[in-house]
């Protein structure tokens, strides 16, 4: 019977490796990491954070898509939205001859017109349960590439809805991974989520579960957690027992954060002695993720003068790394190194964490003098685009870059 389900590869590896490097990798980005991640290029002193770019689960994902075209060349191939949140990557998966759909406004995705005979990748955040079970029906070849990290998710959040307690997410619920993980509890019958963006939205939470003076009603409650929680959620029934889970990419010490906060309201309400039978709490912070961020704030020990930081406006890696430097050092966060315009001098980028601020652009953002430009890229972002970017910066100041023997390397346009 021909296999219909690929989870680990399908065996062409070695063989799609040499293209994957080739578009992905950069020789100017090895050097620097070669020669202890910092090194000086005329006036500018470029200094790499000691984690970035694309981590294992993106470098499998891509891995998978790639051999999914060389395994199925006559087959049409559809992808579930974004393999990651990279423009550059996602571009390149659309020149493969793989179709990506996208979602309505709610978040799902229509099927229709896939057959038994097609093709589907599922990305790097995973699809909800009840999109891969629509999958499987249809009969359709499956390449799931959802991560490693966000699997581990998942068991704890099936775990909560299994044993009666509800999942509190720290994510986004726009998220494609915060909506698959949520989908989780639907394994169980009377499973219930509930997501929280931020520490903010936690204390309305914690609020509740206290009964503290001013906190909202119910009706208040359920009204601003309307798209937030699962159908028929309760918050008199459904914040008694809580389970805490997070999107892998949010900012770890937040999550830690809203966690504790969470456990200190059970406490307060439920006493300390009863709190494992109300509590449960689990790491589920990815370490890709983690050693990102952990990087940037060892480097904002010693800031540099100016910090760039490269990956996609809707990652949200990427944009937590970019908050966590624009607390240190003046910031610029690029979707990718087209940003930065040499001939005019000039680049566009995303000046804050909000998902709705506009890109805006700046001339003269370079410093005049010799200065420290320091670089971390999403886990999302190849090396080929650190590398690019940096090319684009050295050409406006007139620095020639021999990234090679035997050769200067271009500057893309």
């Amino acid at each position: 019977m021909e296999q219909t389900y690929f989870r680990s590869g399908l065996g062409l590896k070695a063989t799609v490796k040499p293209l994957i490097d080739s578009e992905y990798q950069s020789a100017l980005v090895e050097r620097i990491r070669a020669r202890g991640y910092t090194e000086t290029f005329g006036d500018i002193t470029v200094r790499l954070a000691q984690e970035f770019g694309f981590c294992y689960g993106v470098d499998r994902a891509v891995d998978y898509a790639y051999e999914a075209r060389l395994k199925f060349p006559d087959k049409r191939i559809f992808l579930v939205g974004e393999i990651i949140h990279n423009p550059h990557v996602n571009r390149r998966i659309r020149e493969l001859g793989i179709e990506i759909l996208q979602p309505d406004r709610e978040g799902r995705f229509s099927f229709d017109g896939i057959t038994a005979e097609d093709v589907v990748v599922i990305p790097a955040f995973g699809v909800t349960l009840e999109d891969f079970n629509r999958l499987r029906a249809i009969g359709c070849v499956l390449v799931d590439t959802t991560c490693g990290s966000v699997l581990v998710v998942w068991k704890r959040v099936e775990s909560y809805a299994r044993d009666g307690f509800t999942a509190v997410i720290h994510g986004k619920y726009t998220h494609e991974e915060s909506r698959a993980t949520a989908s989780q509890v639907r394994k169980y019958p009377g499973g219930k989520y509930l997501i929280v963006r931020d520490m903010k939205e936690a204390e309305l939470v914690c609020d509740y579960i206290t009964k503290r003076p001013g906190h909202l009603s119910r009706e208040a409650f359920l009204d601003h957690f309307r798209e937030k929680a699962s159908e028929g959620f309760d918050p008199d029934r459904d914040l008694v027992r809580i389970g805490v889970a997070n999107q892998t990419t949010m900012l770890a010490n937040e999550s830690l954060a809203i966690g504790a906060r969470l456990r200190q309201a059970l406490a307060e309400a439920y006493g300390e002695d009863h709190l494992q039978e109300h509590f449960r709490s689990f790491g589920t912070i990815c370490s890709a993720t983690q050693e990102r961020q952990d990087a940037v704030v060892e480097m904002m020990k010693d800031p540099p003068d100016l910090m760039l930081v490269i990956g996609g406006y809707n990652s949200s890696n990427t944009n937590h790394l970019a908050h966590l430097c624009r607390q240190h050092t003046r910031t610029f966060h690029i979707e990718d190194a087209a940003c930065i315009d040499v001939e005019r001098g000039t680049i566009r980028h995303k000046p804050s964490l909000d998902p709705k601020t506009p890109e805006v652009q700046e001339s003269n953002w370079l410093p005049a003098g010799p200065f420290t430009l320091g670089i971390t890229a999403g886990a999302s972002t190849p090396n080929n685009k650190i590398g690019e970017a940096l090319l684009r910066i050295f050409a406006i100041r007139g620095i020639r870059v021999e990234e090679r023997e035997g050769g200067e390397t271009p500057v893309e346009e």
